[in-house]
């Protein structure tokens, strides 16, 4: 009787936090608009294509053969980073700074169509990166993103209230 009793004072209170936790269309707004902020702090995304390499020659040697006429897509077959490899070494779009810094300080040098002139060295390896395209960051429309920013700011609002409750326990 006493877990059947302790069980359903748990469920109680987990629907009463659920639904004092749940965020308002205003909050849910501002964290899209905080999100938008943070992401268009470059406001650049950029297209590349990048092919992964063990050795600092064999990216040399990749160089050589793209200034030759070979191409980048079929050269990227041969890519260690075997996601983009199946795909011609495309990265699709994505920001600067979601890259690490040696690639992306070498991406935002590049100029439409252009490849390293050297290989760029990374924790992962060495890269011949292409740049395809640049635009401005683009956004999902907020009612396509509204259920994931409802259920993340409601996380975080149970989180802190398990902590708050953790942190003002009394054990005996």
């Amino acid at each position: 009787m006493e877990l059947a009793r302790q069980s359903i004072l748990i469920g109680l209170l987990d629907a009463d936090v659920d639904k004092k936790s749940a965020p308002t269309d205003a909050e849910v707004q501002a964290e899209y608009d905080k999100f938008k902020q943070e992401a268009s702090a470059s406001g650049k995304e950029y297209k590349a294509r990048h092919i992964l390499v063990e050795k600092e020659d064999e990216a040399k040697k990749i160089i050589d053969q793209l200034k030759k006429g070979g191409k980048f897509e079929e050269l990227a077959k041969s890519s260690k980073d075997t996601g983009s490899a199946k795909n011609g070494g495309d990265l699709d779009w994505a920001a600067p700074d979601s890259y690490v810094k040696p690639f992306s300080d070498a991406l935002t040098k590049l100029s439409k169509g252009q490849v390293t002139d050297a290989p760029v060295q990374t924790q992962f390896g060495w890269h011949v990166i292409r740049l395809d395209d640049v635009r401005d960051t683009q956004f999902p429309p907020l009612e396509q993103v509204t259920p994931q920013i409802r259920e993340g700011l409601q996380q975080q609002r149970v989180q802190a209230f398990v902590e708050g409750l953790r942190k003002n326990a009394k054990i005996q």
